[in-house]
């Protein structure tokens, strides 16, 4: 048997390979974020490591889909189910920016600490929302589903195969090479001729509606390495004649600790396509819908860190450092960041018991804390890079009231629990120092 981590790192892998081919300048981007990172290694020594080790940095990855319905999001969840990804977070995305981003979002990866530390993979997966009247009018909306019904993002075969992954944790050898050859290409960018004019109405209302309902298939929209010092890896980038996006998304750089999630990308690239024209003649082309993003992870937040960095996160970077903690310290005992701790049961006792407070306890060298590194997405950043990478902002009739979609609905259509990330972070943390205290009474 093939278990459910290795056909995760595989596809990983695979994915990965496939879009270098795909799209050259991504190549690029891991090569240069491999050397940056090299270099943060051979001078920031084992601190590099702090928020995860080289190896888990260098494989880590993280994929962006779009689909169109509730069906093809549930269908999508079974293949990542095959892989050990479980649907975290919900992310609406059509408010976070002013451009038209009619999607709603979750984030496939898998949740266990050990899961993690094996292979981080995560999908951000975003769907359509066509009943938003602020984007689509009620015959649009018509068509639209009309068109989506009709196609077929993921063959039979393949969700039978990651069903029996799923319940069986794994797959016999020649199952997993097949589950994975097919996984694979269900996310390759398509040869099928686009209808011009299908694409292009929908196109007025977004790009990003267009790349999702004016194709008959779906692919990946970007692959995203991990970098250890991501304004380096901008300007890198820059030097070898690559245009990135105008800024990197997310929280400013400072001198305290890196909290949450940075990110950038290169812009998308014309990609030759061919086109369907209303004679029914075939036609060459481009389409801007792809693009080449990279991030950089730092500390998780709690609930009340994340509402610090929300009222911070317009300000100029002076605000930021003099109302944002300074220090991993401050994060841990005011409870902003999310930590594990460690009992230090071989330090000398004097015959004092530990404090019962958690500032007390690291104070006094009791325990040790290690952060938790943000495992998830920002709305804001991420409609952010969807945003700079639009040719065209699109339309967006404010007047209308929009659907109503959140975690709760998301986890019907998907038939599916959408984890909330914030509970996945406390429950690791108390868990830890629960442990942490039971090995400091028993010393």
């Amino acid at each position: 048997m093939v278990p459910t981590w290795q056909l995760r790192a595989a596809f990983a892998r695979r994915l990965s390979a496939m879009y270098g081919k795909e799209v050259p300048a991504y190549t690029t981007l891991v090569e240069v974020a491999g050397q940056v990172n090299d270099d943060v290694l051979r001078t920031g020594g084992e601190s590099a490591q702090r928020l995860g080790s080289i190896e888990r940095v260098t494989a880590e990855r993280h994929g962006a889909i779009r689909v169109g319905t509730p069906g093809e999001l549930r269908q999508a969840a079974q293949i990542f189910a095959a892989l050990g990804m479980e649907p975290v977070g919900f992310y609406d995305l059509r408010d976070a920016t002013t451009s038209a981003v009619p999607v709603v979002s979750t984030a496939f990866r898998p949740v266990l600490p050990e899961e993690l530390d094996r292979n981080p993979f995560r999908v951000f997966t975003s769907m359509l929302t066509p009943a938003d009247r602020r984007f689509f009018d009620a015959g649009l909306e018509k068509r639209l589903a009309a068109f989506l019904e009709g196609r077929e993002l993921f063959p039979p075969e393949l969700l039978d195969l990651a069903a029996r992954a799923e319940r069986e944790a794994g797959l016999p050898q020649e199952r997993a090479e097949r589950f994975l050859t097919l996984a694979v290409g269900a996310f390759e960018l398509s040869p099928q001729p686009v209808e011009r004019a299908w694409y292009a109405e929908l196109e007025k209302v977004s790009a990003v509606a267009a790349d999702i309902g004016g194709v008959t298939s779906t692919h990946i929209n970007h692959l995203t390495p991990r970098v250890l010092d991501i304004d380096e890896l901008y300007r890198r980038m820059e030097e070898r004649g690559i245009t990135m996006i105008d800024r990197i998304q997310g929280p400013p750089r400072w001198e305290g600790p890196d909290v949450l999630l940075r990110q950038t990308s290169f812009r998308a690239l014309a990609e030759p396509r061919t086109f369907r024209e209303a004679d029914g003649g075939v036609t060459t082309g481009s389409l801007r819908v792809r693009f080449g993003e990279v991030e950089a992870r730092g500390i998780a937040l709690s609930r009340e860190g994340r509402a610090v960095y929300d009222r911070l996160v317009d300000g100029p970077v002076e605000e930021w450092a003099a109302h944002f903690p300074r220090t991993e310290r401050q994060l841990a005992v005011e409870g902003l960041g999310f930590f594990t701790y460690e009992a230090v049961t071989d330090r000398p006792r004097d015959g004092r018991r530990a404090p019962d407070d958690l500032a007390g306890l690291l104070d006094g060298g009791w325990l040790t804390a290690r952060p938790l590194v943000y495992e998830d997405f920002l709305p804001r950043s991420a409609a952010g890079i969807f945003q700079s990478n639009l040719t065209d902002p699109g339309a967006r009739d404010s007047a209308q009231a929009g659907a109503h979609y959140d975690e709760h609905w998301m986890s019907g259509a998907i038939g599916r629990t959408v984890h909330d990330p914030f509970d996945l972070y406390a429950a690791q943390q108390d868990d830890s120092l629960s442990r942490a205290r039971r090995a400091l009474a028993a010393a």
